[in-house]
């Protein structure tokens, strides 16, 4: 059992006391306070009162069907606490949803939720929901953020019970990996909760608030990166158990029992990933307490990052395969094409086949068909002995050219290449900073919907900034390689692949001392490189000199501009 921290506690519900929000929204006509996108939810009570004391100016009156900057019209308001409301709005500009938050120019923390929100949205990371906008305008201050109507908050998701071992695995990685470049960047989310975490119907997941909720709060901290941490801990405990890791309810879940301390998931619920409870308690755990079965804790999102990386990689259950519905037939086949449909009940009569030909004409009829049948099994008879002895023939003459033929006919054939097993992968990097180096083992999963992506450039199609991006996969040992085959995300001209032999998994053999295997030009989202000789190489070099453009991709977080990815691969021996 390992020592608890306290440093996300403020995002349990443990006042026990009706939320500000729901005597807010009793006292206006425009709150309906559903908190379908809840960005300022009121998690306590006392939340209400920040870190720089209670906020004393009132709340802007504002009501539904006011404009903002004469573009932003007021549509619901989902949180009215603490001297800010927020509100779902309509961007009439660009004619789609938004989110704003609103307050007092002279309010406490105006100036703080002002550098927040521009500090946030200089990030421009996709994984986060982004900031749009960030003015002060007639005394009131407002930051506009993306609204996401087809996400769904983690609060929801858990309500239905634990995640399974995969999307926590995911929510997990991602979150984290979010969290780590933002930290990078000197930003802190500060109220990492399961009303801050969604996923989109794609399944990515998303953070929002980032910086921007704990200023509207007023709510710092001394280790911004510890207190992030324990947070994805607290997230990750949640989605493998349903419970919340405090020992007061909040977000809809139980709290721990009292009085017997923080427990390992898999002790609270059985069936429950071993890796991942274990890395919930490394994240969890502070102030030199051991985490569990003696792994050290982590206490940034880097060493989370880092941790995750080195578990085993959990893959996507197998999708489930459904017997297909008993065939049936057409009424075109079942031969009842055109004809009314029989009453239920009703037996049909059974037709009555015509009479046989009795007369004279049906006679003589009868007695043509039997002579043409006969004359036709004569000619057929007669043509299959002549083309016997034809056959017979030609015999002598064929059959020494017919022993050459079989002999050539029994010569092995050789066998076509088979894929060559992946046992790692680095991101091989010639200058500059990496593209995305923890997803280079999504392009040998098995898996097309996952892959590796580069960044996105202005110049192009050839890299300019650099000689190229890529991966080296390792074969576990020396292999005979003949060709690797790509599946890519994004088509159009321009994409060229290279294929290198080099000596090692990281970036230090420069490419100067690769051998080059074979090179190909695409336009499609599929490649092959073929090897005009096999070469044995344990390491494979798979490299990216030209890419073409393509538009904003939401889904796999990635902005307009010359990119690549790579969805999956395989190396042919």
């Amino acid at each position: 059992m390992a020592e608890r921290s306290t440093a996300a506690v403020d995002v349990a519900d443990n006042s026990g006391e009706q939320p500000l929000t729901a005597q807010a929204d009793q006292s206006t006509a425009d709150g309906v306070a559903q908190n379908r996108e809840r960005d300022t939810d009121s998690d306590e009570a006392q939340e209400g009162i920040g870190a720089d004391g209670p906020a004393k100016t009132s709340p802007p009156e504002l009501h539904s069907g006011d404009k903002l900057a004469r573009r932003y019209r007021l549509e619901e308001c989902v949180t009215r606490l603490d001297g800010f409301s927020s509100w779902r709005a309509v961007d009439e500009k660009l004619r789609r949803a938004v989110g704003v938050h609103i307050l007092p120019a002279d309010h406490a923390r105006a100036r703080s939720v002002l550098a927040a929100a521009r500090s946030s949205a200089l990030l421009g990371d996709p994984r986060f929901v982004q900031v749009l906008d960030a003015v002060e305008e007639n005394d009131v201050v407002y930051v506009v953020h993306e609204w996401l109507p087809d996400a769904t908050e983690l609060t929801a998701l858990l309500a239905a019970g634990p995640l399974e071992v995969y999307d926590a695995y995911q929510m997990v990685s991602q979150i984290s990996g979010a969290m780590a470049a933002a930290h990078r960047e000197g930003l802190a989310h500060l109220r990492l909760n399961p009303n801050a975490v969604l996923r989109t119907s794609t399944g990515q997941w998303r953070i929002r608030g980032l910086a921007v909720n704990a200023a509207l709060r007023g709510i710092s901290s001394d280790s911004p990166q510890r207190t992030d941490t324990e947070s994805i801990g607290a997230l990750l405990y949640a989605a493998l158990t349903q419970r919340w890791p405090y020992e007061s309810d909040a977000y809809g879940m139980s709290g721990l029992p009292k009085d017997i301390g923080l427990i390992p998931p898999d002790q609270v619920r059985a069936g429950v990933h071993r890796g991942l409870s274990e890395l919930a308690m490394r994240a969890l755990v502070n102030n030199g307490a051991t985490a569990s079965r003696h792994e050290s804790a982590c206490t940034t999102p880097e060493e989370l990052v880092k941790a995750i990386g080195e578990m085993p990689r959990i893959r996507p259950p197998e999708p489930a395969f459904t017997t297909p519905p008993e065939y049936q037939r057409t009424t075109y086949q079942q031969g009842t094409y055109g004809r009314p449909a029989p009453h239920p009940g009703v037996t049909q009569p059974v037709p009555t086949p015509p009479p046989p030909l009795q007369s004279r004409t049906g006679k003589a009829l009868k007695w043509a068909v039997s002579a043409l049948l006969i004359a036709a099994l004569g000619l057929g008879s007669w043509q299959l002995a002549d083309a016997l002895l034809e056959q017979d023939k030609q015999s002598d003459d064929t059959n020494q050219t017919q022993t050459t033929d079989t002999d050539d006919k029994n010569e092995p054939k050789p066998e076509p290449p088979k894929p060559i097993g992946i046992q790692g992968a680095q991101e091989y990097v010639a200058g500059g900073d990496a593209q995305h180096p923890n997803d280079v083992g999504l392009t040998y999963d098995d898996s097309t919907t996952t892959g590796w992506r580069t960044n996105s450039y202005t110049d192009g199609p050839e890299i300019v900034i650099k000689p190229g991006v890529g991966i080296v996969y390792d074969l576990g040992s020396e292999k005979e390689v003949s060709a690797a085959t790509l599946s890519l995300r994004y088509g159009g001209n321009h994409t060229t692949v290279k294929l290198y032999a080099t000596d090692s998994l990281g970036s230090s053999t420069p490419l100067s001392s690769m051998k080059q295997l074979g090179e190909t030009k695409t336009s499609n989202t599929s490649a092959k490189v073929t090897v005009d000789k096999p070469v044995k190489s344990r390491y494979v070099l798979v490299w990216l000199t030209a890419m073409p453009y393509s538009g904003q991709d939401s889904v796999n977080y990635s902005q307009p501009g010359y990119k690549q990815a790579i969805t999956d691969i395989k190396i042919l021996g």
